[in-house]
Order: structure tokens, then sequence, then C-alpha cells
């Protein structure tokens, strides 16, 4: 009964007009940013974080939260007119929703996946509700030896998970730890890394990291590649709406899509991608038209949006009940946190239970807000993907400095945006993946921090990370995390479902 009575609290935070305001303002944004080429929900929510430092943190996060739904939508828009997906996750409805465009069954595309994103994301909002309070009672009993355990756990989690080679992964990772090294050590006051430069005492901000690899990054590469990978838009021909045997066939791997997204994205080795690619095998197994796999199935759309935005909602549980981000955009939402001084864990539900529940409650709201906003606007988010390529990431490059001055203040900090950002380019030109070194600069200061009070009180002995249950269960799994996939390919068999090749 606390469940019920905290959502309705929760919706009447949320459904005041300045908050409905900012709802409607975060989908629109999130879902403006995301549907241009290249731009993915991580980079939309960094991109957009330096404009709401002045507002209430519960009015900020009802936005942030617009934007993180607006801009996994968004990204389905252009995964399926240009083949451009804006993340990884995005790449099975680039695959068949963009031959599906070329058949002139674009439009069915896109409302297949509105809807689906609206159906999975209600429900696994709902299971959200349900299962925050649960993982809050079992965080509670945690100490600094299972915050340890859970840091490394999102370490192990998005470096084995991410990139073409744990190698990279690894590079990506202590590039990261070595940024969130900079500045003065919590315990002793030294300054470290700072080669006295006095606007580096504080560190490098999240957000300059964030924004600098993600906007800057992403500009800088899509730039260097924009004469190899012109721009094919496939326009919307036919009705934008779906047949009745279209329908027939989208309303179940959308519920299987929720089955399989909300599970896994709530797990600390989740994640969109896993779901979204069984959910895509899944589907081309179930089907009743699989002559039509690979040449743009709606099957291959509906499940994997589905799956998509269903693991967008379980990533929110281990993110707000434990802190731990399982992926780049969960990453830059903690960034957020830290910004307004909050730490997301069992502490949060009592400290602050206006923000928690009415964030979960506009999740409701900002589903309803998509469904309606975006099916009659297709033309107009169509229409941006014909904005030149030169003034569109000169725009962004413009408006990620001024964002970075707005908070610092000083040359300093936009030089390391810019640095950060051709160091962005570079992980991109050699597949080195961003998300790794984005949770890095967020929670190794925590992982130290931690590591250093579990040796406070057990007196030094460093046998306190396996003699506690908890946490030797999480190190456990985070072991398995580590070396499953790698034993998983050593053991399995040969064959097994072949995913079709993208189109360029």
């Amino acid at each position: 009964m606390d469940v019920f009575s905290n959502l309705a609290h929760g919706f009447s935070v949320a459904l005041t007009p300045e908050n409905l305001l900012w709802a409607l303002l975060g989908v629109f944004l999130g879902t403006f940013v995301g549907v241009l080429p290249g731009i993915g929900p991580a980079l939309t929510v960094a991109l957009l974080l330096p404009v709401t430092y002045s507002l209430n943190p519960i009015s900020a996060f009802i936005m942030f939260a617009g934007i993180y739904y607006g801009g996994m939508y968004g990204g389905s828009t252009t995964s399926i007119l240009l083949n451009t997906p804006g993340e990884s996750a995005s790449i099975i409805t680039a695959l068949e929703g963009n031959l599906m465009a070329k058949r002139g069954r674009g439009g069915a595309a896109l409302a297949t996946a509105a809807i689906g994103s609206f159906v999975a994301g209600t429900i696994a909002t709902v299971g959200l509700t349900v299962m925050a309070p649960i993982m809050v009672r079992v965080a509670l009993k945690f100490g600094p030896a299972e915050y340890l355990a859970l840091i490394v756990l999102a370490f192990t989690t998005i470096t084995a998970l991410l990139g073409s080679s744990l190698v990279r992964g690894f590079v990506s990772l202590f590039f990261g730890l070595a940024i969130g090294l900079v500045g003065i050590d919590g315990l002793t006051g030294q300054p470290r890394f700072t080669f006295g430069n006095q606007h580096l005492l504080n560190g490098i901000d999240v957000v300059t990291v964030a924004v600098g690899l993600f906007a800057v990054g992403e500009t800088f590469w899509v730039a260097a590649r924009m004469r190899h990978d012109p721009d094919n838009v496939v326009p919307v021909r036919g009705s934008l709406w779906m047949t009745k045997q279209e329908w027939a066939r989208s309303w179940k791997p959308w519920l299987r899509g929720v089955l399989l997204g909300f599970p896994i994205g709530s797990l600390p080795a989740g994640g969109a991608e896993i779901p979204t690619f069984l959910s895509y095998s899944i589907e081309k197994r179930l089907t009743k038209h699989p002559e039509e796999f690979g040449k743009g199935a709606i099957e291959g759309v509906a499940g994997p949006e589905a799956a998509n935005n269903a693991s967008a909602a379980g990533v929110l549980v281990p993110l707000l009940t434990l802190g731990l981000p399982t992926s780049a955009t969960a990453a830059i939402m903690l960034a957020a946190f830290q910004r307004y001084n909050l730490n997301p864990g069992p502490q949060l539900f009592d400290k602050s239970p206006d923000l928690v529940w009415g964030l979960i409650a506009s999740l409701y709201i900002g589903n309803i807000m998509l469904l309606v906003l975006n099916l009659p606007l297709v033309g107009l988010w169509v229409r941006l993907l014909s904005i030149p390529r030169p003034l569109l990431y000169a725009g962004i490059l413009v408006f990620a400095g001024l964002g970075t001055w707005s908070q610092s203040q000083s040359v300093t900090g936009l030089i390391v945006l810019y640095a950060i950002g051709v160091v962005g380019f570079l992980m991109r030109r050699f597949d080195i993946p961003v998300g790794p070194a984005v949770v890095a600069v967020i929670l190794g200061p925590e992982a130290e921090l931690q590591f250093r009070r579990a040796l406070q009180i057990s007196q030094g002995d460093y046998g306190t990370f396996i003699t506690r249950p908890i946490a030797a269960a999480i190190f456990a799994f985070a072991l398995l995390t580590f070396l499953g996939p790698r034993l998983w390919r050593l053991l399995r068999p040969s064959g097994g479902v072949e995913m079709p090749e993208m189109t360029t």
C-alpha cells in the first residue's frame, strides 16, 4: 500500500502546472535533438544538461526524464529514415526499419516504434514503481565493501559489454579513472594532477567530460566523415498509420520486448543492447513471415524498439536505488544528481521522496506526452533531417561551449572541453567505446573513497572484501560478467542465428 500512496504523492508533484510544462519541454527537446542524425539519448542529455542548473531539482529531473525518453524515441526516427542509429541499441531498428521505409512503409515503422515505445515504457515504469522499494530495502544492508563491489561490477559490465575488444574497453576505463583523479584528494587534501593550475583544484567537471566526449567528439567525428557518409533520407510515403495486419503483427512483439527489456535492463550487467538483439532473434524465430526478415519485417522494429524502451526504465532501477549506472545515458543522469549534491541510493528515497516519486510519476506522464506529440509531428521530425550538417554541428559546438562557459566561467574549462572532444574523436577513430570513460569519471572517486572507508573500518584487513557475503557475491558476479562472454565464445557450438549486416 505504501507504493501506491507514494506514487499518488508523486503524481501530485508531477501534475503541477510548472512540472507539466517542464515535462512537455523535456520530451519535445529530447525528441528534437534525438531525431538529429548521429545524436542518441546520451548525447542529448549531456548536451542539454548545462541549461537546467537554474531549475529546482524536482523540475530539472522531470525535464531530464522527458529528455531521456524523448531522445530514445527520436533515435528510432533517425534509424528508420536515415539508417543512422544514434546508439548501439538502435542498430536493429535501423536494420529492418530503414528497409521498411524503402518499401514505402516508413510511416508504419515510425508508428509501431512510437506505440511500442509507449506500451513498453508504461509497463516498464510500473515495474520500476514496484521494484524500486524492494531494491531500497536490499541496499540498506550495504556498507563500503558492498558499494565498492557494486562499482567494480559497473566497471566490469560496461567495459566487457561495450566495444569491439576488451583492451579498448580498458583503455577507455583507465582514461576516465585518470580524469577522475584530477583535483584535491578528499582525505589528504593534496592536489593531484593539477599541474599548478588553480582552476583544476576542484577537478574536471563531469558534465564537461560528458559533453566533450559525446557532443564535441561526435561532432568532430561526423565532420571528418561527412564526405564519406552522405545522408540519404528516405521520404515517408503512403499512410502514416499501420494496417490491421501490421497491428496484429506488432502487439505480441511489443509485449515480448517488455519481458526481455525491463528485467535485463534492471540487472547491473544489463543495458539495452542485449535485450534488443535477443528480441530480434526471438521475433525472427517466431514470425509467420520469415521471408520478410532482412527485407523490412515490422516485427523486427516492434520487438527491439519495445525492448529498448523497456530497458530504459529498467536502467533507472539500479540508478535510483543503488547509484549504479549501467549505460552511458544513466552515467550522465548520475552526473546530474551529483551536480545537485544528491546521491542516488536508499537515502534518496528517505531524504527526497518528492523528487524520487515525482520523477517516477513523470515517466507515466512523459510516455503519454510522447505518444500524443510524436505521431502528429512526424512531418516536422522528418524535415529536421534536412538541416545541413555543417550548420547543425557548428551549432552543437557553440552550444556545448556556451554551456561549459556558463558553469566554469574560465578559459581553462573551454580548453579542457575541446581537448576532451579531440580525445573523443580519436576514441571513435580507433573504435574505443566512450561509455566506460564517462562511468569511470563519475564512479572512480567514489570507488577510491569506499575502498579507503572499508579498510579503515576493518583496520587494514583486505579480507573484508571477500568475508562479507554480499560483497563477495557481487565480486563473484563481476568476475562472471567479465569471463562469461569469453568462455561462451570458446565453448559455444558453431552456428546460431545470423544477424543481417547493416546497409550503408
